[in-house]
């Protein structure tokens, strides 16, 4: 498209998201209904420092104590923020559903078929593993308000119960279509930032006493049953997960890009932003919760099985603290739906290439709410299979936290890793300029550094409730992908491919190892 200008010369007009989603070789199918405000509300709700801060508090609080949950939260947030602006720079280039292996596919200067899978598989097992632990947590939540509101014990059944009520709700709220979930991110998002005003004004006003400010952010706890030379050190390594995975699901900004007007710009500032938001009103917040805590060891072993929950009522009586918590049940409710939705929409793309098993199936659009139903409750199914193991080992939920954030975090770091491999890289209209290279190597090494601290074992001594099977997952899926690759997916899976028929808008055909369309070059 041109247009002339005052002096009669023929300037580009500016790109339609429907022509730069064309020249990436796709048509336009899913309803691109979504503003920048919603597309960054969906990666915040999923952050939801309502719902991993506080879910997965205790993580930090048996490993390595207030130090890892306040300063911790800081350090992680800073190397989280070079991993999504790297990601962001891509993500204006390429802004398609498929996002991490698609844009792996675009980016490797040999074997892109092999990098698409491989990354695309990782990517599947972190959303997957993502949502299973926000409902999950939002479950462990959810069971410890319904104690304190009405009585209710709180056994691994019941809560696994109140799991599938709010997973299959979320499967539904998303099925509606994409309007829906467009009005519930845009509530979500100041339900969040509203939420923590109202939770650290009552944390700072009501109680009588509060934690030595020093003790707040320097004392360092180790109940990780470890006494090794550095011990503490190493629970406050081990406590970093709370940060980490709380830090997870920006993505999601990428794989609504769709779905999002001016989707170039709109979604690579939606992943940036979501996380720098999520940094600033988590310290707030993390601060804020850690100075109430009025008894350390009876908070952590709470019975209603959520450390901030029992930190609530103590520092702000019952009714006033069961007040705070229904705001958090609330924010992990819009949470999970969040998280299913942009789940459900790398399934969809990842199908439309034909690497999913049944991808005709996933693949299917619904004509009248323009959502992938199928892949919906694909993706339900899947996170409700991976709860199972919750009924009979009480690691399920820290298991799952960092299964989620080593998936996620492999399949987000290795197309910034082959960006920084190609000189050719041509910046869309949101990048880094003169940073991109630091920003990206630094977002690479961390990257490494979480993939073998989640890992490691996590308590002491080592049983067979007590083991880290995120290992053991990881490899599952790892070994299996590979398998599947060798044995039969190489020989049919060629990357992304374009689902416009003839050619591409520049006039070259799609064929070969090239993934679908050609990079565009930046505004």
């Amino acid at each position: 498209m041109s247009a002339t200008t005052q002096d009669g010369a023929t300037a580009a007009a500016p790109m339609t998201d429907e022509e730069r989603l064309a020249q990436l070789g796709y048509k336009q199918e899913l309803r691109r209904k979504l503003s920048g405000f919603s597309n960054f509300a969906v990666s915040f709700s999923i952050i939801s420092i309502l719902a991993g801060a506080i879910t997965s508090y205790g993580i930090a609080m048996t490993a390595g104590g207030p130090a890892a949950i306040t300063l911790g939260w800081l350090f992680v947030g800073g190397m989280v923020l070079f991993v999504a602006l790297a990601m962001a720079e891509i993500c204006s280039v390429y802004p398609t559903a498929g996002a991490l292996y698609w844009w792996a596919a675009a980016l490797a200067k040999r074997n892109k078929a092999a990098w698409a899978w491989f990354v695309g598989w990782f990517n599947f097992l972190g959303e997957v593993a993502v949502t299973a632990a926000i409902d999950f947590g939002a479950a462990i939540t959810t069971s410890a308000f319904l104690s304190l509101a009405f009585d209710l014990e709180v056994t691994p059944g019941r809560t696994f119960l109140v799991f599938l009520a709010i997973i299959v709700a979320h499967g539904l709220l998303n099925t509606f279509g994409v309007n829906l979930v467009r009005v519930l991110s845009d509530v979500s998002a100041w339900w969040h930032i509203v939420g923590v005003v109202v939770i650290v004004g009552v944390l700072v006003v009501v109680p009588d006493q509060h934690k030595p400010i020093s003790e707040v952010f320097f004392e360092v706890r180790n109940a990780t049953g470890f006494t090794f030379t550095g011990a503490g050190f190493y629970a406050v390594l081990i406590g970093l997960l709370m940060a980490q995975y709380t830090y997870t699901g920006y993505d999601a900004s990428a794989h609504v890009a769709e779905e999002t007007h001016d989707a170039a710009r709109s979604a690579p500032r939606g992943i940036v932003m979501s996380v720098l938001v999520s940094v600033i009103a988590g310290f707030v917040l993390l601060v804020a919760i850690t100075w109430s805590i009025q008894d350390y060891e009876a908070q952590r072993g709470t019975e209603l099985g959520l450390p901030p929950a029992q930190i609530f009522i103590d520092a702000a009586g019952q009714s006033l603290g069961t007040f705070l918590l229904f705001i958090c049940v609330v924010a992990q409710f819009f949470c999970g739906m969040a998280s299913v939705t942009a789940n459900s929409r790398m399934a969809y793309a990842f199908s439309r290439d034909g690497a999913l098993p049944g991808s005709r199936l996933w693949k299917r659009v619904n004509p009248r709410t323009g959502t992938p139903t199928n892949s919906i409750w694909l993706c339900v199914a899947c996170s409700t299979l991976l709860v199972l193991p919750s009924l009979w080992n009480t690691t399920a939920y820290l298991a799952a936290t960092s299964i989620a954030v080593i998936g996620l975090y492999i399949a987000y770091v290795v197309p910034v890793f082959l960006r920084r491999r190609r000189d050719d890289f041509a910046p869309g209209p949101w990048n880094l300029g003169r940073w991109s290279a630091p920003v990206g190597w630094l977002a690479v090494v961390w990257v490494g550094v979480i993939c073998v601290l989640f890992v490691l074992p996590t308590g002491s001594p080592i049983t067979a409730q007590t083991f880290n099977y995120t290992i053991v997952a990881v490899a599952v899926v790892v070994g299996g992908a590979w398998l599947w690759w060798v044995v039969s997916a190489r020989h049919w899976f060629t990357g992304p491919r374009q689902n416009l028929a003839g050619e591409d808008p520049a006039g070259e055909e799609f064929a070969g190892e090239e993934p679908a369309g050609k990079q565009p070059v930046g505004d």
